[in-house]
């Protein structure tokens, strides 16, 4: 996959300020379970980068995935449980 670049992200955002405030969110979401929006094999800050490139992830929508980021993770702990618990 090609090297995402800070311009491929600025076409989407006012500037760079915006762009790290919307790249920490976004990694913070997906280091709490969040599924990523585009495929690639990269650490969560170039994942989220990419996702913010293509458009994926902008400040409308970020609540929306932190939430569903937040169900994704209470699904899976009580698929923990009742594994443990029928083990």
């Amino acid at each position: 996959m090609a090297r995402i670049t800070i311009e491929d992200c600025l076409e989407n955002l006012p500037n760079r300020f915006a762009l790290v405030h919307l790249a920490i969110e976004r990694v913070k979401q997906l280091r709490k379970g969040a599924q990523p929006l585009v495929k690639c094999k990269n650490r969560e800050i170039v994942q989220a980068l990419r996702e913010i490139a293509q458009d994926k992830v902008k400040f409308e929508n970020l609540e929306e995935l932190a939430r569903e980021a937040e169900e994704q993770r209470i699904f899976q702990a009580l698929q923990t449980d009742t594994n443990q618990a029928e083990g």
